[in-house]
């Protein structure tokens, strides 16, 4: 499986080793920012942002220290033969966009159709914050999730819906205020038959 995972490139951890810098050498990059903004970080107000600013992306890219096989790892197969679609809907997320490094807050919609085995529900939504707590695309996210769910999990079908609110569109560049980015992506049976996603997409809009 963990060949699997890296040729496909969207499950694992970056392939490239990354070689982190320490809490010290993060800090001062910190200042050379609050510096580059025009701002003096030995002014009281500023002293102990950098630490802060370090701490808080320790939990906010948290998921690059994780990992979606150990999540999703633990299945249950008493289920009474039960195979149909199983939705978790409306889970909230925050990530950041590799461009800007500004938020993205959203919303994702996951289903998948059992194949004798289904996973604790509460392992979907932190798949969903392994991957938000990383820089991304929607478009990289959307497909993560469905990658790690087929491949992991290995249902009959997935299908995620993800909507998104992004700050780089609206604190900057075009500044437009309340626009929503949608994407689907769709996997085995959701894939092959429209009716499935039909289906999906009305559970997801109207319960």
């Amino acid at each position: 499986m963990d060949a699997i995972l890296n040729l496909r490139g969207t499950l694992a951890r970056p392939a490239k080793s990354v070689v982190r810098p320490t809490q010290k050498e993060a800090e001062a990059a910190v200042r050379t920012l609050l510096l580059w903004a025009g701002d003096d970080p030995d002014r009281e107000g500023l002293l102990d942002t950098p630490k802060r600013v370090v701490k808080s992306y320790k939990e906010l890219f948290s998921g690059y220290n994780e990992s979606p096989e150990e999540v999703l790892g633990t299945t249950f197969e008493e289920v009474s033969g039960f195979n149909d679609a199983v939705l978790v809907k409306d889970i909230e997320f925050h990530s950041h966009c590799e461009h800007h490094m500004l938020p993205v807050v959203g919303k994702a919609h996951i289903a998948y159709l059992p194949d004798g085995k289904v996973v604790g529900l509460s392992k979907i939504a932190r798949l969903v914050d392994i991957f938000a707590r990383r820089l991304q695309t929607q478009e990289s996210i959307t497909a993560q999730i469905a990658d790690a769910m087929d491949t992991i999990l290995r249902p009959r079908g997935v299908a995620v819906m993800i909507e998104a609110d992004h700050m780089c569109m609206s604190m900057r560049g075009i500044r437009k205020q309340g626009s929503t980015t949608i994407t689907t992506t769709f996997r085995g049976a959701y894939q092959e038959d429209i009716n499935e996603q039909v289906r999906f997409m009305t559970m997801v809009r109207h319960g």
